[in-house]
């Protein structure tokens, strides 16, 4: 998932085995970005933040960013699971 699939202002992309990951990844992401000073990454973390006052909105913004991740193709590795 990108950065702005997560909410943010970028196309920085997350990979990971779980949205949790994702999600995680994300924060940390936009956390880095709003330290930096970046606007569009801070008007983006003012969003959120907005956001995060109401309970059920966030609840349902963040179930239907799993409902997108759950339905992205599964990566294939480029490393065998066995040797």
């Amino acid at each position: 998932m990108t950065c702005k699939q997560m909410g943010g202002a970028c196309d920085h992309e997350f990979r990971g085995q779980t949205f949790d990951q994702i999600a995680e990844m994300s924060k940390h992401h936009g956390m880095e970005m709003y330290q930096e000073g970046d606007p569009e990454h801070v008007k983006a973390m003012e969003q959120m933040q907005s956001l995060m006052n109401d309970p059920d909105a966030i609840q349902s913004w963040m179930a239907a960013r799993q409902k997108e991740f759950d339905a992205l193709p599964d990566d294939e590795s480029p490393f065998p699971t066995q040797f």
